[in-house]
């Protein structure tokens, strides 16, 4: 078989690289699980899906916001040290949503449980860039691609596992079990010393830090908060136009061929060996998004969505990828899981805001409307592209 087609197999075989990468996708099911858990525990003892949204909201902001400043922390000082510490957190706020009687007290730990959670994924992929930096490059996008790979499975099992649980009235076991996956799963990563990257000590240098504040780095962070704007509009948009056309059931098999879509192209994407520089390749896979995204306003039926959806998918495994590549080359390897986290906070900050703009979108003008921010965020990751190309080949900063 040619080296083109064998991506992944050398990666694993990679010592170390099979047990962190494996712990780690453990660990984010367990976080995919996390928020419906909560709304699933918190109805059932409340009674109040006001409670259990204000607890959701409440992890997934603390996540985004605390994530930055715990990376930074990791980067300073190490995952084997201070991993156990943010579990120890984590575990005991969990604790405190299970057992706690009032609906103030689930909210308030269901907040510092977000606070605490690591960001598997953004630690995952800091391994990666450290074992390859060096002698294999050119394999990142590789790795990079099964680490979106992992993130996307288990956003497909998480929440069917918490929805399982929930409606069967094991609202309980559901949150135990999430909580469970992620202490495993971040104990197993925090025992691995081989594979970590050392500690950057980062407020001793201070070129780690500014180093995010790179334009290259920022336009980055730009066009993740874009993709999570199109991630936002599709669950939103899909759901409206499905109930609208009145086969609410479509929804569920429109997003599931989604899912399956962007499985498969991240997979095949990564086994390919590539000869194109990533900032062309970015220029190129946006243009297609861009192009795909505007036939999703235009859907006269649930089929025809789901045709538009499926291809318009295609593109995002390569971007989320290609995102990542040219975030490992733009900043120092001391503030590269700080990089990672801010991106992964950007775009779920872009989901937040499109789920909002799509549902009032839909409430105004109709489910076709919802899909607006779709091209619209699309049309802003291709500019965005054109000028990263352009400064990076002027500068010649990546």
């Amino acid at each position: 078989m040619s080296r083109a087609l064998t991506g992944y197999r050398p990666l694993l075989r990679t010592p170390g690289a099979a047990a962190f990468f494996l712990t780690a996708a453990v660990g984010r099911i367990g976080i995919a699980m996390t928020g419906l858990g909560l709304v699933w525990l918190l109805h059932a003892r409340t009674g109040s899906y006001a409670t259990a949204g204000l607890a959701t909201a409440g992890f997934a902001l603390a996540e985004a916001l605390a994530g930055p400043q715990l990376a930074r922390l990791i980067d300073r000082f190490g995952q084997t040290h201070t991993l156990p510490v943010f579990l120890v957190v984590h575990g005991a706020a969990i604790v405190a949503v299970l057992t706690s009687n009032t609906s103030t007290t689930a909210i308030v730990a269901a907040t510092c449980a977000g606070a605490a959670v690591p960001q598997l994924g953004a630690l995952s992929s800091a391994r990666w860039a450290h074992l390859l930096r060096a002698e294999r490059a050119d394999e990142l996008p590789s790795a990079f691609s099964l680490e979106s790979l992992a993130n996307a499975t288990a956003f497909l099992v998480g929440p069917v596992l918490a929805t399982a649980l929930g409606a069967t009235g094991n609202t309980a076991l559901a949150t135990a079990i999430a909580a469970t996956l992620i202490l495993g799963g971040g104990t197993a990563l925090a025992t691995q010393r081989r594979t970590a990257p050392p500690p950057a000590r980062v407020d001793r240098t201070p070129g780690e830090r500014s180093s995010l504040l790179r334009p290259t780095f920022l336009i980055l962070l730009a066009q993740n908060l874009a993709i999570g704007l199109y991630f936002g509009t599709i669950g939103v948009a899909v759901t409206a136009f499905a109930i609208s056309n009145g086969v609410p059931g479509a929804a569920a098999w429109i997003i599931a061929a989604c899912s399956l879509s962007g499985l498969l192209s991240g997979w095949l994407y990564g086994r390919r060996k590539r000869v194109m520089p990533p900032r062309r390749q970015l220029v190129a896979v946006t243009a297609y998004l861009a192009g795909t995204a505007l036939l999703l306003p235009l859907a006269p039926s649930a089929l025809w969505l789901a045709a538009a959806v499926v291809i318009t998918e295609l593109a995002i495994p390569p971007t989320l990828v290609l995102l990542n590549v040219l975030t490992e080359k733009a900043v120092s390897p001391g503030a590269l899981t700080q990089a990672f986290t801010w991106n992964n906070s950007a775009s779920a900050a872009g989901s937040a805001l499109a789920a909002s703009l799509a549902g009032r979108a839909a409430d105004t003008w109709g489910p076709s409307a919802a899909f607006t921010p779709a091209p619209l965020a699309g049309i802003a990751l291709l500019g965005l592209a054109l000028v990263l190309y352009r400064i990076s080949a002027n500068r010649s900063c990546l």
